[in-house]
């Protein structure tokens, strides 16, 4: 078999980060898309015919969680089946830490574990924590400061290019991972220290405050996303994931980014103009 790695959702911010970071290790990677660029194979979830996975070794299986819980396991499903087919040698999913089980979107990914494991083919399972830009984007900016309905809770949140990093070192050498489930969490952080480093106050709201804004005034959202979006709200609020681990960093042989840094920046960038004058 060739020795080629595929990275699914090579345009969305994962998977370009992951592909990019396999290429800086001067590992031979490709990535799959439903629009792909130069050097892309298309890979179309929906479109069964486009899965061809011929000649790949390892497939980083990048969560399609866009779209309700029974299409994304419906599509993981599909690229499975394919890569039976073709004789993929091994399957890395990026599923959702270990202490999201509560959370709105945990479903999809823990039935792709199932999925995964049923397969017969060599797994490797990536449970990735929250964002740290996610954590920051959340912070709502009112007044002169900031809002969330976070509480004091912490969040064990990552930045995306760690994740990035971790998945490309499992990608690099799968048979050292072969069968392990990896929990890749960060350092706590709170809302509060977030709006520490910004130099502004920050202010609790309550939970079905922040549902009723979610619905009525966040344009561009789904339906499936508000409760989502609020499960992250209660389960950090509550204490529920701010849990750590060691994976992260023995995957990276390198301390982590630090995520406070990560949230602040991700939250700067949301700052209106008058509020950052």
């Amino acid at each position: 078999m060739t020795d080629m790695i595929l990275v699914t959702g090579a345009n969305g911010n994962l998977g370009s980060a992951t592909l990019a970071a396999l290429r800086a290790r001067g590992v031979a990677a490709t990535g799959g898309s439903r629009t792909p660029g130069e050097g892309m194979r298309r890979l179309d979830f929906d479109d069964h015919a486009s899965l061809d996975l011929a000649e790949v070794s390892t497939l980083v299986l990048v969560s399609a969680g866009y779209a309700e819980d029974d299409q994304v396991v419906a599509r993981h499903a599909a690229v499975l089946d394919a890569a039976v087919r073709d004789g993929v040698g091994h399957v890395v999913y990026t599923s959702l830490t270990t202490a999201g089980d509560h959370l709105g979107f945990a479903l999809a990914h823990r039935a792709t574990e199932r999925l995964v494991q049923a397969s017969g083919l060599p797994w490797t399972i990536l449970r990735n924590g929250l964002y740290a830009e996610l954590f920051g984007g959340l912070l709502m900016w009112a007044g002169d400061g900031v809002e969330s309905a976070f509480g004091d809770g912490a969040l064990a949140a990552v930045a995306r290019e760690d994740l990035a990093d971790a998945a490309a070192a499992v990608a690099a050498q799968p048979t050292r991972h072969s069968g392990r489930v990896h929990d890749l969490v960060g350092t706590p952080i709170t809302a509060g220290q977030v709006a520490d480093r910004l130099g502004v106050p920050h202010r609790t709201i309550g939970l079905g405050e922040y549902r009723r804004r979610l619905l009525d005034g966040t344009p561009g959202l789904l339906p499936f996303q508000p409760p989502m979006l609020a499960s992250i709200a209660t389960g950090v609020r509550h204490g529920f994931l701010g849990g750590t681990a060691p994976d992260l960093t023995g995957l990276l042989g390198r301390p982590a980014r630090d995520p406070l840094a990560t949230a602040v920046a991700a939250a700067s960038a949301t700052r209106p103009e008058q509020a950052s004058e």
